[in-house]
């Protein structure tokens, strides 16, 4: 008998569990989840020549990131990138180079002789990062940023080829990724940054 009392006594203890109307923990972390855990702001890089970059100096501006290399079918993107540039960069536009090996090895130099090549082939004056990896293991933190939705709060993406670009707004959110293919100088990116 006094088994059958606590046999009932636990089965009303778990139907009641069972029962229980949901908490509103689970919608509220799903927002929490979808709300940016960083920023641009709080990165800083180094630069082709070692200098230190600190994004938070970009407050205000639209930035466009691009990782760039120098032996991609993609290469020729450097030109329209640099007229873009030049066009809107007194209107609020960064962008910024992040040279990387990650794709047929197809940047294969040291910073220095990326530097020369960006100058002497395309007049490159926008600015232009320290070699990092993109994606992978060893994928820098910027790019953790750029391609989490956990920390970036828009979406996830993989980084495709050469030449992705990550537009990043005024608050120093990203708000669009655009495929490697799409050239700088498409409605889509420009039609971005005049807005």
């Amino acid at each position: 008998m006094k088994n059958a009392i606590l046999l009932a006594c636990a089965l009303t203890m778990l139907f009641s569990c069972q029962n229980k109307p949901q908490s509103k923990q689970p919608a509220e972390a799903e927002k929490t989840a979808s709300m940016p855990a960083t920023s641009l702001y709080q990165f800083k890089v180094k630069d082709l020549y070692g200098e230190e970059f600190d994004f938070a100096s970009l407050k205000g501006k639209k930035v466009i990131i691009v990782n760039t290399a120098s032996k991609c079918g993609l290469t020729p993107q450097y030109k329209d990138l640099e007229a873009l540039y030049k066009e809107y960069k007194d209107k609020g536009l960064v962008i910024v180079g992040f040279p990387a090996n990650n794709f047929a090895s197809q940047e294969p130099g040291t910073n220095k002789e990326i530097a020369e090549f960006c100058e002497q082939n395309y007049g490159v004056t926008f600015p232009m990062m320290d070699k990092i990896s993109v994606k992978g293991d060893d994928m820098a933190p910027i790019y953790q940023f750029l391609t989490r939705k956990a920390n970036n709060g828009l979406q996830d993406s993989e980084v495709e080829w050469n030449f992705q670009k990550y537009l990043i707004n005024k608050d120093g959110q990203l708000e669009k990724v655009v495929g490697p293919k799409t050239l700088p100088t498409d409605p889509e990116i420009v039609n971005w940054v005049k807005a």
